[in-house]
This record gives C-alpha cells, sequence and structure tokens, in this order.
C-alpha cells in the first residue's frame, strides 16, 4: 500500500492488486464539502510534484439521475491524474472539506501487440483487449442512444511526457479508477487518444454503436467523446494527435451522417451549468466547457477545434448529410444534403428486397418525394447513394391511422425556481409538444411522486407546441417533479417528467455598475454583486460571457442576510476583456441549489473622438458617449446615443472647440482642441 499523508477524515483506498511496494502510477481524489482540494505526489526517486488541482475540469460524468451516479452521492469527484511512478501523496484543504478519499491506481506499462478494428474504412483503434480493459469489473450493460448527433472532445489530466508504453497504461488505469473509485458501469469516454496518435477504444458496446458514455454531465446521450491523453491549457497538442483526431472523428460522424462543421441544439440533461430541459447550441465538434462549467479541453486544444472541424469534413469525401424522411397523408419525403455535387438515387424495397420505387437526381441538394397510395402496409426499406458516399438508410412504414400520441421537447426553464417574490426566477415555464390531439393534465409531484399541486386538470389539447406556467408559491423548498400525461379518447395514455427546483435561499441579486472598466484609473473599477440569504448556503459566483465560464471571483459558505461582493476583474488566465458578461450567483443550501444571473458590461477601451468641421460644428464620436465641450469660452454638455457623426448646433463659425468625451464606464478620451486658423490665442 502506498505511504500517504492525509488530514483526519481522509482515508486512501488501492484500485489494484498488482500494486508493487507502495507505488502507484495514477491518483483520483474524492471528498466533501463546498471547498478544493490540492495535491503533490513524490516519484520513487524522490522528487515532490507541484501543487495540483483534484478537480481541474469539472462535469466529467453520467448524466444526473443514472444509476451510474447513485453510489457517489454527496461526493465531489476529481480527475484521474496520471503521475507516473509514485510512492507517497500529500493533500490541502481549500475551503470548507470535511473528509477526503484518495484512490491510488497501479497500472505498469503494457508491452503487448496491438490489436485494431477491421471495421471497413475505420481507423486503426486499439481494441480493450489490447490495452488491458477489466471486463470483469463493469458494473452494466451499455445503453444506447437512438442516435449520434455531436462530438465532445476532452483531454483527461495529468503529465504530457508519458512514454508509448505507457499510453496503454494510463487508459487502463483511468478505467479502475472511473469504475472502481467513481462507481461508474465503464470509462467514461467512447474513445482515447494519446500524444503519439493512438486511438483506443473506450466504453464497452462497440465503436459503430451510438454508446451512452459518462463523459459530459447532461450532454452524454447523443454524443461521442473523444478524450486526449494529457494536459493542454498552455501546451499545444501534438499534430499526430490532431491528426487522429480528425480521422477518428470523419469516420465516426459520417456513419451518423453529420457534418463536422455544423451546428445543432442539444437538450440539457441537467448539471450545474445547463438545468435539466434547457436548449444549448453546440457546434458539432465541441469542447467539454461547451457543456459545463470547466476549461476542458484546456485552451491550448479548445482554441483548435473549428480547424479540427474543418479538417474533419475534408476526410473520406464525399459525404451524406442530415438525411430524414418527413411523412404526410401516404406521401413521404425525402431530404439531404451532399459534401458536392453528384448524382443521388433513392430507392424503395418491400420486405423481400424487392425495389418498388425509384427517385433520382442530382446537385448538392437532396429532395424527392414518394406517394404511398394504393401500396401495401408494413414496413419498407430505403436507401440513398450518392457516388462513393457512405449509404444512408433506413425504414419507414406505411399504416393507417393518427400519429401515436407521444409528448415531446418538454423543458422547464428556469429549472430552479425562487417563489419569493422579487421578481427573478419566481415561476417556471414548462414547454411540450403534442403530437396528436389528447387530454393532458399537468402536475407538481414530490419525489415519492404524491401529487401537491395540478397546473391543468384533463384539458383537451391540440397538437402542436404548448406551455404551462408552474408557480411554486404555495410550495415548500425542495426537489419536484412536473408530470405531464396526455390521454387519447382510444384510451392511450403517455407520460413525461420533468425535475423541478424549489428553493427560496436567494434573494435578489443584483449587479452594479451596470457598465463597469476594470483598468486601474480609480473610475468604475469594481463589480459589486450583491444579494441575500435566508438560510446557510454554500455560495458560488461565476462570470460568464456567450454561455462559456471565464472566471470564478467568489466561493465560500455564508450566514443568512444581505451579502455584498467586490471584484476588481481579475481572472487567473489575464485580464478581463471588454465585452458584455453575467454574473452567476448559486446558493446551494441541505434542501437545493439555486442560481440567478444578472448581466453587466466590461469596458476598459476609451472613447475616440475628432472635430470634423467648426461651421456647421460636427463632431465623429466612437461610442455612446457624453460630450463635455467648451465652444468660444461656452461650456456645453451633449449626450451621444451611438457612435457615429454629431451635429452641434451653433450659431456661425466656430474659432476655437475643446471636447472631452465620457463614455458609461467612465473612460474618457483626453480633450481634443480644434483651432481655426484665423484663432492665434
Amino acid at each position: 500500500m502506498a505511504t500517504v499523508s492525509l488530514s483526519p477524515g481522509e482515508e486512501n483506498r488501492a484500485l489494484s492488486r498488482g500494486m508493487a511496494d507502495g507505488r502507484f502510477t495514477l491518483v483520483g481524489l474524492h471528498w466533501r464539502g463546498p471547498g478544493q482540494v490540492v495535491f503533490r505526489t513524490r516519484s520513487v526517486d524522490g522528487r515532490w510534484s507541484a501543487w495540483r488541482s483534484a478537480a481541474p475540469e469539472d462535469e466529467d460524468g453520467p448524466d444526473g439521475g443514472s444509476r451510474e451516479t447513485a453510489l457517489r452521492a454527496g461526493w465531489r469527484i476529481g480527475n484521474p491524474w496520471w503521475v507516473g511512478p509514485a510512492d507517497r501523496i500529500e493533500t490541502r484543504a481549500v475551503g470548507r472539506v470535511s473528509r477526503v478519499r484518495a484512490y491510488l491506481v497501479w497500472s505498469p506499462e503494457l508491452r503487448v501487440p496491438y490489436r485494431v478494428t477491421s471495421a471497413t474504412e475505420a481507423p486503426q483503434i486499439v481494441q480493450r483487449l489490447s490495452w488491458g480493459a477489466d471486463e470483469s469489473i463493469r458494473r452494466g450493460p451499455p445503453s444506447y442512444a437512438p442516435e449520434v448527433r455531436f462530438a465532445v472532445v476532452h483531454h483527461t489530466a495529468g503529465r504530457n511526457s508519458y512514454t508509448r508504453a505507457e499510453a496503454a497504461a494510463i487508459v487502463k488505469a483511468i478505467q479502475l479508477y472511473h469504475v472502481q473509485g467513481n462507481g461508474w458501469n465503464d470509462i467514461g469516454y467512447n474513445f482515447l487518444v494519446d500524444r503519439f496518435g493512438t486511438v483506443y477504444e473506450g466504453r464497452y458496446g462497440g465503436v459503430e454503436k451510438n454508446v451512452i458514455g459518462a463523459h459530459a454531465a447532461g450532454f452524454n446521450t447523443g454524443s461521442v467523446g473523444v478524450a486526449l491523453l494529457g494536459t493542454y491549457g498552455d501546451i499545444a497538442p501534438s499534430r499526430a494527435a490532431q491528426d487522429a483526431i480528425a480521422r477518428l472523428l470523419a469516420w465516426r460522424l459520417d456513419l451518423a451522417h453529420i457534418d463536422p462543421t455544423g451546428f445543432l441544439t442539444a437538450i440539457s440533461g441537467g448539471n450545474e451549468r445547463f438545468g435539466s430541459g434547457i436548449p444549448v447550441l453546440l457546434r458539432t465538434v465541441s469542447g467539454h466547457r461547451d457543456t459545463g462549467f470547466t476549461e476542458c479541453p484546456g485552451d491550448e486544444l479548445y482554441a483548435r477545434l473549428n480547424a479540427l472541424a474543418t479538417a474533419t469534413a475534408g476526410i473520406g469525401l464525399p459525404k451524406v448529410y442530415e438525411p430524414r424522411v418527413e411523412a404526410s397523408e401516404g406521401v413521404f419525403r425525402f431530404l439531404a444534403r451532399l459534401s458536392s455535387s453528384l448524382p443521388w438515387a433513392i430507392a424503395i424495397t418491400d420486405g423481400g428486397g424487392t425495389e418498388i420505387a425509384r427517385g433520382t437526381g442530382a446537385g448538392t441538394d437532396v429532395d424527392w418525394s414518394w406517394d404511398s397510395t394504393g401500396s401495401v402496409l408494413g414496413s419498407y426499406s430505403w436507401s440513398l447513394r450518392a457516388g462513393a458516399a457512405r449509404p444512408a438508410t433506413g425504414v419507414l412504414r406505411i399504416g393507417r391511422g393518427a400519429a401515436p400520441l407521444g409528448i415531446e421537447g418538454v423543458s422547464a426553464d428556469p429549472a430552479a425556481i425562487s417563489p419569493n417574490g422579487d421578481g427573478q426566477a419566481d415561476t417556471a415555464l414548462v414547454t411540450y409538444r403534442l403530437t396528436t390531439s389528447a387530454n393532458v393534465t399537468v402536475e407538481v409531484a414530490d419525489v415519492i411522486g404524491g401529487v401537491v399541486a395540478t397546473v391543468v386538470d384533463r384539458v383537451w389539447t391540440r397538437a402542436g407546441q404548448h406551455t404551462a406556467v408552474i408557480d411554486g408559491t404555495a410550495l415548500p423548498d425542495g426537489s419536484y417533479n412536473v408530470v405531464l400525461t396526455a390521454r387519447t379518447a382510444a384510451g392511450a395514455e403517455v407520460q413525461r417528467l420533468v425535475p423541478l427546483t424549489i428553493s427560496r435561499t436567494l434573494g435578489f441579486v443584483a449587479a452594479a455598475p451596470a457598465v463597469f472598466s476594470p483598468n486601474g484609473d480609480g473610475r468604475r473599477d469594481r463589480l459589486v454583486v450583491t444579494f441575500s440569504l435566508v438560510a446557510p448556503a454554500d455560495v458560488t459566483v461565476r462570470v460568464v460571457r456567450d454561455g462559456q465560464w471565464v472566471a470564478s471571483p467568489f466561493a465560500a459558505s455564508l450566514l443568512p442576510g444581505a451579502q455584498r461582493l467586490v471584484w476588481n476583474g481579475v481572472r487567473s488566465s489575464g485580464a478581463l476583456r471588454d465585452g458584455s458578461y453575467a454574473a452567476v450567483v448559486e446558493a446551494r443550501d441541505a434542501v437545493a441549489a439555486i442560481s440567478f444571473a444578472v448581466p453587466f458590461t466590461s469596458d476598459t477601451t476609451a472613447p475616440v473622438v475628432r472635430v470634423l468641421s467648426s461651421q456647421p460644428l460636427r463632431i465623429e464620436v466612437s461610442e455612446p458617449a457624453v460630450l463635455s465641450l467648451r465652444i468660444d469660452g461656452v461650456a456645453l454638455r451633449r449626450e451621444v446615443k451611438k457612435g457615429g457623426t454629431v451635429r452641434v448646433p451653433w450659431r456661425g463659425p466656430a474659432a476655437r472647440v475643446r471636447v472631452v468625451a465620457w463614455d458609461p464606464a467612465g473612460n474618457t478620451s483626453g480633450p481634443v482642441v480644434w483651432v481655426t486658423r484665423a484663432d492665434t490665442t
């Protein structure tokens, strides 16, 4: 067993029977409490590493509510850190931490011949057997999504100087930690890539299948997770690694007929950043930080994702993108897009394989309709072929009657409400779509299923998009489900749930000034965030821009009462850029968590102003500002609503003009003076 220096209430657990002489190669830490944990390790040659954050990348993990999350409920989960051969670990708590577990993994180098997949057109992928996956520890069978719509790129954690032989050992160590430490079913990622360009099969279930991983909480279903071994915050990924990721995604996304350079809207399954049911705009090739509060996959790798997506799109052309079938009264319309102009053909075959209809065309857009009137009821197969592109295939069914009953696209916005009358998140808007007309009931149920409020009671509702407002004023704080039930006259019934949290702990949140200027000039240099608490809570304040987390200026446990946080705009990754932001205040008490975001703007740039002419008197200013003028000794003040050219009323030519522009953040242009040639004073 490795020697571990831990504080009271801490423990260590070895996750490999093969640990030799107390050594380990990978570390994963768990702890309780809102604080953070840092650690360092001693290599077998006696040298101590630098202190590292135990969880530099939050929100790796299964989707909330899945069985994989149950074993570690209440524990904060750290990342698997590859440290190389080491024999000692020390930890420190930052903030309130009540208990720490250290999971130590011994995973020696693997020197076995690699076996790779033999799937047609697939890149070489090292199979689980070759990197030493322990199939006996898997906790459950794989789960599959109906489709893959996007990819999430990660980096793991740990040092980047690993050898080729160590790379497979890192993959195995991550599996041991994810399963035996975190309690997940299997390794969280679908694929892993090392710095030498080797691709490894990740979670069990088949590389060509839509296996649901545990890599991006709330966004695992419908995504494929690819993790690059190492840390890429300030170190660029190798060319071999980037090329390998591009080849892997070119193949895997082509299986799903997805454009790597496209965008999509994904519905969050729920995490700290995006509540359950919230629609999120993502790139087809997204970084982990796009789906959660994390810096993963590191600035250097994240900055290359657009270029990586472009490279991915150029591999294996031509391609069929976004094939779909729309049905209306027996007419099936086939739509798709091609990566280049090509002749295309769509074939419809019956259950015996006999072709019964065919449509053809040419170009980049596929659009053909088939009228199935008179066709035998049953299932038919269809295929779309275009040159050498991977064919798109599917099944359609011909039958009589109305569309089957369904409730789709259910979401609650916001997913956590605070019905305290302060005008912030007092109610939630539930949105849903009915596939056919039905009687609809909308209820609020507690955690054991008891109905505590009825919002809509058996109202006949037409097919289409609908909403319902949830007011929790009469309900105590806690966790609930909004239950939507639809019933047809024929007796069909479907039901959908969407989680809802009620917490009155957080009072009115404000940020002032609305425009601040953290440039050290003494004017509006500090942002003041105010709020109130009605109960003790663990409070975190985050700053986000365009949905991206950019700073965390505050995290602490606070007592009830009025609260005031002052922030100077300083963050670990450098000065705050000019632009629009939001301060997100989250309060987590013993019952639930609630958050609210307030907007603000950072502006450190002084306006640019110049005098264009004196008769008429015209002044150009670069942004909205207040102009302080002195014209031939007369003081004037003029407010400019938007940047551009401003005409200042003045009788006759102005001999001498002095102007200073002040923007809403208090930045000043400095004096600009205009003197006509006739004026020598």
